[in-house]
């Protein structure tokens, strides 16, 4: 059985994982919008991605005998500027959900509840690569800057890069 403590941040922190996927989304429809096919795909994927966090959360939860209660969200069609700030916003995202996760990892200890920390320990695997990725791409993106011709090639990359990680069953 799950603390009220414990139970709370969970269903805090899926509430998280299905903005996260409302975030993805609303970036991949902007960037579907400017022409990036393989940056669109990308980007609808991962959505998909957070979506199973969440379940995967709300299964957590269920068979812990707790409930869930999903959030009504809000996510508004955001513009962009350009690629760059989009890919900003996103690490910076994943970079506070890094930080709940390790909050969560923290509270799970004080509780003294080890199968959360236990299933924890997913979420850490993940964000580390989350993290990773959408910094890597930040930093391809800098180093291309403006030029159309080098956007062209990335947003090519990624659509092989992505399809090439998706269907090797890493994570």
């Amino acid at each position: 059985m799950l603390s009220e403590k414990i139970q709370t941040e969970l269903v805090k922190q899926l509430n998280r994982e299905s903005e996260s996927s409302q975030l993805y989304l609303s970036m991949a429809s902007w960037v579907e919008k400017k022409g990036y096919e393989g940056i669109c795909e990308f980007l609808y994927d991962h959505s998909n991605e957070e979506r199973i966090h969440m379940l995967k959360l709300i299964r957590y939860i269920n068979k812990r005998g707790g409930n869930v209660i999903l959030n009504k969200i809000s996510i508004h069609n955001i513009t962009y500027i350009s690629l760059k700030e989009l890919f900003k916003n996103l690490f910076e995202h994943e970079k506070e959900i890094s930080k709940e996760i390790n909050f969560l990892v923290e509270i799970s200890l004080q509780e003294k509840d080890y199968f959360t920390y236990n299933f924890l320990q997913w979420y850490i695997k993940e964000q580390i690569e989350e993290e990773a990725l959408s910094k890597m791409i930040l930093d391809k993106i800098d180093l291309i800057g403006e030029d159309k011709g080098g956007l062209y090639l990335f947003d090519k990359d990624i659509k092989t890069f992505h399809k090439k990680n998706k269907n090797c069953n890493c994570g």
